[in-house]
């Protein structure tokens, strides 16, 4: 069976999060399908209490791993695990990360380390409404990644003006990909996918209703994605608060726009303000704040740097004069078939380009 199936069928496990299946990786070595088949006593002996692992053996039991995944593939679902080089790395660096994130549209790790969460009210007034729009326009057309949580409201007016503005958007579900929620924005999400601008993302799996519980979940991937996080419009009780507050423990930017004292939505926003967000009036605050400025050239950069340690030794070789492949064997003391195989994938990423035969020269 594929090894992918088991991390598939663990996200089904009602009582196994990713706190309490980070500690059956690392007792098990990170072999997932060993993990799936343990004893009871093998499972105590990785941390799990007596508890949650009768629960478990009871869920397994019922449960069809490789049947799972073939409904995935059959939907076009990608599943990311953390072990992937796929994973996004901010969302890596937090505590509790999910294990395996489901992806519907495409991301790009490059471009979506530039990312920014755009939150706030679901009841939105016609400030909130301006404000949002000019922030995610302008954090899209400064080639910053949208994240947001697809509902009503803020959330849904962050992507809309993101993929409008020619944008990439991320929009966080707390619900399995085939429940889109609200339904209104069936659209919405699909216009994301559709676009290869953007993607929807979930930890929860195929058939899991959005919950109440499953939304600050949700918020911590929110945050997770993103570099900080902008309250564009909360009232005192907004969820968009929790994403807030999740910010600031993965050690995040939190950013909020001023209102109105007396407005409902400003209560939120200028709490955070007075707790030490940065109070925002322009994207460029924000910009400045987090130096995401020349994103295209960041990446370009990123393209350039070597993948391993043969592009490592072979790099530094290699200039806008033609050099033939004899010299770098004879410069780099690789062997023949390795220096081969390394300019052949460096030449497909675009790094360096054969101008004659065996003549390398880097391509920017």
């Amino acid at each position: 069976m594929d090894e992918l199936a088991y991390w598939v069928a663990f996200t089904r496990i009602l009582g196994i999060g990713p706190v309490r299946f980070k500690l059956l990786l690392d007792y098990f070595h990170e072999d997932v399908s060993t993990a799936w088949k343990a004893d009871s006593k093998e499972l105590a002996r990785a941390g799990l209490d007596q508890k949650i692992i009768e629960s478990f053996i009871k869920q397994r039991a019922s449960s069809n791993p490789q049947q799972e995944l073939e409904k995935l593939e059959r939907l076009r679902v990608q599943v990311i695990t953390i072990k992937d080089k796929e994973y996004p790395p901010l969302l890596k660096e937090i505590y509790n990360a999910p294990s395996v994130l489901y992806v519907a549209g495409t991301l790009k790790k490059e471009e979506d380390q530039f990312a920014i969460g755009v939150v706030g009210t679901r009841k939105v007034s016609t400030y909130g409404r301006q404000a949002t729009e000019q922030f995610a326009r302008e954090l899209a057309q400064g080639h910053v990644t949208v994240v947001s949580g697809l509902a009503h409201g803020i959330d849904t007016i962050a992507h809309t003006t993101a993929l409008d503005a020619g944008g990439r958007t991320i929009a966080v579900m707390a619900s399995g990909l085939d429940i889109i929620y609200p339904l209104e924005n069936v659209g919405l999400a699909r216009r994301i996918v559709e676009s290869g601008q953007g993607a929807l993302v979930t930890e929860f799996p195929l058939g899991v209703k959005p919950d109440s519980r499953n939304f600050p979940a949700r918020n911590r991937i929110i945050s997770g994605l993103s570099q900080g996080i902008l309250v564009t419009e909360a009232p005192k009780q907004s969820g968009a608060l929790i994403t807030a507050n999740f910010a600031l423990e993965h050690g995040r930017e939190v950013f909020a726009v001023p209102n109105g004292i007396f407005a409902a939505g400003s209560v939120g926003v200028n709490k955070l303000i007075q707790d030490g967000a940065h109070l925002v009036t322009d994207v460029q605050d924000i910009l400045m704040a987090l130096n995401l400025f020349m994103i295209p050239e960041h990446i370009e950069m990123q393209t350039v740097l070597p993948d391993n340690e043969e592009e490592s030794i072979l790099l530094p070789l290699l200039s806008h004069d033609p050099l033939h492949i004899d010299e770098l064997i004879r410069a780099s003391e690789l062997p023949t078939t390795t220096v081969t195989s390394t300019l052949m994938m460096m030449e497909i990423k675009g790094v360096i380009k054969q101008i004659s035969p065996m003549q390398y020269i880097l391509a920017r």
